[in-house]
């Protein structure tokens, strides 16, 4: 990856992180060469430079920028964007698109991830159900979405990812971990046909395969974690 103006660049994640995985996405995207640094359990110890950088959460992702530090995983995509204004752009130049990726991108965030961790932590199948309902409704919207601004590319900025894309990429390992655990598929091509291909396009991507572990690596991470 070309170095681009990134002086004493550092990058907090966790492996496995659907949210540190935007911020590499995002920085490999605009070729911004910096340091990763692993934060292998930050539910049980947080190391004193999370802390120091992230002092409100303490939480991944952190980009530290020379002396800025900046947090959450949305802000950062923005931030890489505008901090390195070479192509390819993340966010969209008219208004209107720019308004358009940032609602979809909160919508992700409030109500995809909210359904997801909601049908992850049911107590049993019945209620699993029941909440899978609400998950169906979110991604239903991400597919109308999806048909109304991809306008006929892999993305939903169209051709190339943008910022939508980075914050849907969010979703994919945890969708794939709870269809394993429960037996719903949540993507299919009757229900949401463009989001499939979109999922297997995202993957695929030369700035987002280098980060994203695949779907085995998801179960088996998610089997340790919770004791499955």
């Amino acid at each position: 990856m070309a170095q681009n103006g990134s002086n004493n660049v550092k990058l907090l994640g966790t492996w496995g992180s659907p949210f540190a995985l935007r911020a590499q996405v995002a920085l490999h995207l605009k070729s911004v060469e910096h340091e990763y640094t692993e934060e292998a359990d930050v539910l049980k110890s947080k190391s004193d430079l999370l802390v120091k950088s992230n002092p409100i959460h303490k939480k991944v992702p952190v980009l530290i920028h020379g002396d800025v530090s900046i947090c959450e995983s949305l802000n950062i995509v923005q931030y890489v964007d505008e901090a390195w204004p070479s192509k390819p752009s993340i966010l969209p130049s008219l208004p209107q698109d720019r308004a358009f990726a940032r609602f979809w991108a909160h919508f992700v965030d409030g109500k995809c991830f909210e359904s997801i961790d909601a049908v992850a932590g049911a107590k049993d199948d019945a209620a699993r159900m029941a909440l899978a309902g609400n998950l169906m409704e979110c991604l239903t919207a991400l597919e109308e979405a999806f048909q109304k601004s991809s306008k006929g590319g892999d993305f939903f900025g169209g051709e190339n990812i943008g910022f939508v894309d980075i914050a849907c990429g969010g979703i994919v390992g945890p969708l794939s971990v709870i269809e394993a655990f429960s037996g719903v598929k949540f993507l299919s091509p009757e229900a949401t046909p463009g989001l499939v291909q979109w999922a297997d396009k995202f993957r695929a991507h030369e700035a987002v395969k280098p980060y994203m572990p695949n779907v085995a690596e998801f179960i088996e991470f998610a089997k340790k974690k919770f004791n499955v």
